[in-house]
């Protein structure tokens, strides 16, 4: 019935949370059914509203075509009856779990939930929070009984930030419910956008442990990358150089060394480690990977000041160019940016750090990190330049571009190794 009013355009779909995550799949479920897109953040809905999207992912284009009301207003919930829920889960400073947007966006869409109605979470969690941690908050706020007066299911989300190829409807959709009937309807919803259609879980628990494990095992085997870079160029290789003479084996797995942050793999893992402590186990594997991967920032600060000392400047008061803030490659999310860690570690030398980046806010970077970008770009010249992050704006760019910027001895490290090989005179280092 539900499934049949949404087809009709008698029934609405709410997304909560119009972030990276569910502004896409608002979108695209607008273009089959009405929306209601759903936010906090007034000014955020109101850039929505002029075709705008935040986080600077979708174009004015993606908005076209699309039967969506956005909103912060509660009472434009009222008569929504498939509730997806696509807010973040951060960590907090001592990487533990930062439930409150969650608990939350469970509480709004408590005030508004009436009998028959579903709800299903996409946020990363721990396995068994959906069920121990969301649902309780929805039975308060709503008067209701979980499974006799609504239903839930969880989806975890599979959009890659920045990649135009693996989106929201190409990729494959793992689903799970409550019972078979919410199992069933749950995955219906989801094939009227998603391409490849779904993958059934047996049970909420395993769609969530299914989705935290992805990002772990990405953690784990990136952690592996960076630990054998240390090892390598204490021995005197270059680890790109490695990895490529390995990768000639077919089963090979193509990872590499680089800076480990954003909201997924450098959060996720954190959220199983917690689960694991709490029925009384001690992760050591995963927390092992988490230290390296958490330990690589400074790390590549501490090797460029020992190449610079060994030159026999003086560090305080040398110029770095650090060239990237975001997280990853052409976005301009900041969430969890290693270059942070970086910079801070710079700083504690006394080295003078300007940090450019043509998609990253420099208010966002002063308000998050306590540092912005640099007011006059690329200015004088650098003792160092570190390529943190590889924006298309800084893949191919001459040798003679960075000789320009810096000084006769200059270093240039290169954190995921893109001029290996490319550079003829300048010092170069990479991980």
């Amino acid at each position: 019935m539900i499934l049949e009013d949404l087809i009709k355009k008698e029934g609405k779909l709410g997304v909560i949370g119009l972030g990276y995550v569910g502004l896409p799949i608002a979108l695209e479920f607008a273009r089959k059914i009405k929306v209601v897109g759903f936010d906090i953040n007034a000014d955020r809905v109101e850039m929505m509203k002029n075709h705008q999207d935040p986080s600077e992912e979708l174009e004015a284009s993606d908005f076209e075509g699309c039967d969506i009301e956005f909103t912060h207003k509660l009472q434009d919930l009222e008569d929504v009856s498939f509730f997806v829920v696509a807010v973040p889960t951060p960590i907090d400073e001592y990487n533990q779990p930062n439930l409150r947007p969650l608990l939350g966006a469970s509480e709004t869409v408590g005030k508004v939930l009436k009998k028959g109605d579903y709800v299903v979470f996409e946020s990363t969690v721990y396995p068994g929070c959906t069920e121990d941690d969301c649902i309780p908050v929805l039975e308060e706020h709503s008067g209701l009984k979980f499974v006799t007066d609504f239903k839930v299911g969880y989806s975890p989300e599979r959009i890659n930030p920045g990649d135009k190829e693996h989106t929201i409807t190409k990729i494959l959709k793992v689903v799970s419910g409550c019972d078979d009937e919410s199992l069933d309807v749950i995955s219906k919803v989801y094939e009227l956008i998603i391409e490849p259609g779904v993958h059934k879980a047996s049970s909420i628990k395993v769609a969530e442990a299914a989705k935290i494990i992805e990002n772990t095992q990405r953690d784990l085997n990136i952690a592996l990358m960076n630990e054998l870079s240390i090892i390598f160029n204490r021995i005197g290789i270059n680890t790109f150089e490695v990895l490529e003479a390995a990768g000639t084996k077919w089963n090979f797995l193509p990872f590499k060394p680089g800076l480990v942050g954003g909201h997924c793999i450098g959060v996720d893992p954190y959220y199983l480690t917690f689960k694991a402590e709490g029925v009384g186990y001690h992760a050591r594997v995963i927390n092992s990977g988490r230290y390296v991967n958490d330990s690589m920032g400074f790390y590549v600060a501490k090797q460029t000041v020992k190449r610079i000392l060994a030159k026999g400047e003086n560090i305080s008061g040398s110029r770095v160019l650090i060239m990237g803030a975001t997280f990853k490659e052409n976005v301009s999310d900041i969430r969890n940016s290693k270059i942070c860690d970086v910079v801070k570690e710079l700083q504690s030398f006394r080295v003078d750090v300007d940090i450019v980046d043509p998609h990253a806010d420099s208010d966002e970077l002063f308000e998050e990190y306590h540092f912005g970008l640099a007011e006059n770009g690329i200015s004088g010249k650098y003792s160092a330049i570190i390529l943190a992050v590889n924006h298309h704006e800084y893949v191919g760019l001459s040798e003679e571009y960075f000789q320009n910027i810096l000084t006769p001895e200059g270093l240039f490290v290169d954190v995921k190794g893109v001029y290996r090989s490319k550079f003829n005179t300048i010092d170069y280092w990479s991980l």
